[in-house]
């Protein structure tokens, strides 16, 4: 009688569920996974290497494309790898606007990530509920940089500008009347900081409805309770961070154990897990959110009570206010010569690392002394979590491989940088 072989299937790239162009080949038993080959380089766009050719702040907006869901914690490691090499100080109220914006970004990366590992998972009602608390997210990143997405907002030495003193507001058209759009702007009367201050007070009954749709989920649980345990030890020996690690019960967090522009200055808790599971690893994040959540009241309270600059008065490296800028020749050529030329990093090499939502997300920079980045190596998490695929999915069923890969919360931009 014949003997009966494995077969290779398939999974992506262009699978919905693949977060990206994941091509991942697997070789089967019946339904049970033996091996998982991920197969990546279908979206290569080459950041490290464009680096190279432009100036430091030219180089700044690919940042946001890297994990195109946590746009500004990729720029923060960026600054912060340049502020490090150039001995900048960053005043006091631009580091609490980065650490405000860098969880409102965690917030935005987490919501995506529970919306779309649900619907993976066959909850199609979950995204639906977390892109409600987007857009709101969304609308404060709008208000701060201009962009809704890809913001190029934090720059070396500071921020790009000031929080506004109001909030965009909606109009009366064909589809809305001024009842609906007064119920609309009702907490857009005030300056962003007032509209972020009220999405703080409505975001844990929020939370609190996730958790009513999935964590005692029957579905839910049978779908993320022991698949992909991954034990403390071996968290570890695979370079795993962020949520990833923290789910294997490990409580390393770069905000607490290396703490970077105000971090210090703010209360928050690690939330760690028990068994190293999918359930575990949701129930993590969940809580982060909570965490996250904390912190943005700290800084807004904080920042309510403290004007004061937001970017380095060093005009070699930030550009002069608009004002002086059409008044004095001086800060014209400064402007002129930043815009065209850049500035010059001195020579020598540092790396700078940041608790992005996904893990740790550090830039590495080599300088010669030029206006540009001799190397720059990008050091993503989403890269090394891939690399467990085939440890975490083995012995599982096909149906599992979705999961784990959801559990992971992988952005391809990052990967394939």
């Amino acid at each position: 009688m014949a003997e009966i072989k494995n077969y290779t299937l398939n999974f992506g790239p262009q699978h919905p569920a693949a977060h990206g162009v994941l091509r991942l080949v697997l070789e089967l038993d019946g339904e049970v996974i033996q091996r998982a080959d991920p197969h990546i380089g279908l979206l290569h766009r080459a950041t490290e290497k464009l680096a190279e050719s432009k100036t430091y702040i030219q180089s700044l907006p690919y940042m946001d494309r890297l994990d195109y869901v946590s746009m500004m914690c990729n720029e923060h490691a960026y600054c912060l790898a340049i502020e490090k090499l150039m001995g900048i100080e960053v005043p006091i109220r631009a580091q609490y606007i980065r650490v405000m914006y860098a969880e409102i970004t965690r917030l935005l990366n987490h919501l995506m990530w529970l919306g779309s590992h649900g619907n993976d998972c066959g909850s199609s009602t979950i995204l639906i509920y977390t892109f409600r608390e987007r857009e709101d997210l969304f609308d404060m990143y709008e208000a701060a940089s201009g962009a809704r997405m890809h913001a190029a907002y934090f720059r070396p030495g500071g921020v790009y500008r000031d929080l506004p003193d109001a909030m965009p507001q909606f109009k009366a058209s064909k589809v809305r009347n001024a009842k609906g759009v007064e119920e609309l702007n009702r907490n857009r009367k005030g300056s962003l900081l007032d509209f972020i201050e009220d999405f703080t007070q409505r975001f844990p009954n929020c939370l609190e409805e996730y958790h009513t749709l999935l964590t005692e989920n029957r579905i839910w649980k049978q779908r993320t309770v022991n698949i992909g345990i991954v034990s403390p030890e071996r968290a570890l020996n695979m370079g795993f961070t962020g949520p990833m690690l923290r789910g294997s019960g490990i409580a390393w967090d770069l905000r607490k154990k290396q703490p970077y522009d105000a971090y210090d200055k703010v209360e928050f808790d690690i939330p760690v897990g028990k068994t190293g599971d999918v359930y575990d690893r949701y129930l993590v994040r969940m809580e982060e959110m909570k965490q996250s959540n904390r912190i943005i009241q700290q800084c807004v309270a904080w920042l309510k009570a403290n004007p004061g600059p937001v970017i380095t008065d060093n005009h070699k490296v930030a550009p002069p206010s608009r004002e002086s800028m059409k008044t004095s020749m001086e800060e014209l050529i400064h402007h002129f010569k930043l815009f065209t030329e850049g500035f010059r990093v001195p020579e020598g090499q540092t790396y700078a690392a940041v608790e992005h939502p996904k893990g740790e997300f550090g830039i590495y920079i080599v300088s010669d002394g030029a206006n540009k980045p001799y190397r720059l190596k990008i050091r993503p998490p989403g890269f090394v979590h891939l690399a467990s695929l085939n440890e975490m999915a083995k012995g599982h069923m096909i149906a599992d491989a979705v999961s784990i890969i959801g559990t992971m919360d992988i952005v391809f931009g990052e990967i394939d940088r």
